[in-house]
């Protein structure tokens, strides 16, 4: 018996994979749905049935029709191109036979959702503009200006300012007052052929300032002792650079006087010698230090609280649970894994730092969404956008048990 399907999104994953099987061959419409009806286990005789469409009444048959739709939401997608002057002959674009993952200007599709966000396939510049909904928080990782690209490409130290100051203008236009904008940046950029650091990151903050009006709240450097010995010919062999072990982190925000921050959200639990204070009632001695800027009165530290104020020094891997999962759901598919991932915790704690339940929280380089994760996980709204496709298929599979989880079927 014939199986019956939806002739609108069921047959889109049938579309796409009778291109992507043809590689540079052309293939004519002909040909498209018979491969297509094969795959989705449409009869011949259903595929050819005509119903009367439109005002004029014209016999059509709605798979076919169907299949000519998503073969223009393809074209749309900049994935096919027809054949000049050949009514019906399409076949997969130059760059998308070698590259299908990459985002073309102007393309917009829902990677994925949950109740409370979605990922988009799509350059920032696409989707931002036109958001019109307030933020409250962007937490992203931009692609580092290194001088040998990773697979998903980067800007040059040259362009990066500018680059940069381009994708976040329409954020920050959104930006609640007091909103913040956190980056996580490259410390291990270096001047051509020397050991000197590229001071990017200071004409960046300079930048953000002039042209944005964003003001700094502070830079929170990410320590991690498990990043590989670099920089490798500086520091390996030339032995004039110590190991880098950090990463940059710098917090902004549209409006100090009204920033949202509040560290009761994020306290840590206390140590155990101010556990022990506590319970002793408090220090016992008084003492003065820095000539008399910090003075030690008896009975400090004695009061019960909540918990200790973090240090504005995050300390972590740059392995993690999630990153662990996301691995294995893309080595199952065969996709490419992303070069550079950070751990869950970072968001995690500007989410919980800078934002409240219901808040919007956006990423413009949403890698493997992360920054959503995060969001989710804290029941705040998010918004993710990727413009390599793998990486969001990878990442997909760290929302599946999120409440009103859907893929789009072309991912599955």
């Amino acid at each position: 018996m014939a199986k019956k399907v939806s002739t609108q999104l069921d047959l889109f994953p049938h579309v796409a994979a009778v291109y992507a099987a043809a590689g540079e061959r052309v293939v004519d419409n002909a040909a498209l749905y018979r491969a297509v009806a094969r795959q989705a286990g449409v009869a011949r005789a259903q595929l050819d049935a005509t119903v009367a469409i439109g005002t004029a009444g014209a016999q059509r048959s709605p798979i076919k029709r169907a299949i000519r739709w998503h073969q223009q939401t393809l074209r749309q997608l900049g994935v096919i191109e027809r054949i000049d002057g050949q009514r019906g002959l399409w076949q997969l674009r130059d760059s998308a036979s070698k590259k299908l993952h990459q985002a073309a200007a102007g393309v917009r599709l829902v990677a994925f959702s949950t109740d409370l966000g979605v990922a988009i396939w799509a350059r920032s510049q696409s989707v931002f503009p036109a958001l019109g909904e307030p933020i409250a928080l962007c937490v992203t990782s931009p692609p580092y200006p290194l001088r040998a690209a990773r697979a998903y490409g980067n800007p040059t130290e040259r362009e990066f300012v500018d680059f940069l100051c381009v994708v976040l203008e329409p954020i920050v236009r959104a930006l609640v007052p007091g909103g913040s904008i956190v980056l996580n940046i490259g410390n291990d950029v270096f001047l051509e052929r020397s050991p000197a650091r590229s001071m990017y990151a200071e004409r960046l903050l300079l930048a953000l300032h002039d042209w944005l009006g964003l003001h700094l709240m502070d830079r929170v450097p990410w320590v991690n002792y498990s990043k590989p010995p670099g920089p490798t010919w500086w520091a390996c062999v030339n032995r004039v650079q110590l190991a880098s072990a950090h990463e940059l982190v710098y917090w902004l925000t549209n409006d100090p006087a009204r920033v949202r921050s509040d560290n009761r959200r994020v306290l840590e639990p206390h140590t155990e010698r101010h556990r022990e204070l506590i319970a002793a009632g408090g220090e016992r001695r008084a003492a003065s230090y820095g000539d008399g800027a910090y003075r030690l009165r008896p009975g400090d530290f004695g009061l019960p609280t909540a918990g200790r104020i973090p240090r504005n020094v995050i300390e972590r891997g740059h392995v993690c649970a999630d990153t662990l999962r996301y691995r294995k759901h893309a080595a199952e598919r065969g996709l490419p894994v992303h070069g550079a991932m950070y751990p869950t915790d970072i968001p995690d704690f500007f989410v919980r730092f800078l934002t409240e339940p219901g808040d919007l929280v956006v990423d413009p380089f949403g890698g493997t969404a992360r920054t959503g994760l995060a969001a989710e996980r804290l029941g705040r709204r998010w918004l993710v956008v990727e413009w390599m496709l793998q990486y969001l298929q990878g990442a997909a599979g760290l929302f599946r048990d999120s409440t009103g989880f859907e893929l789009h079927p072309a991912l599955g």
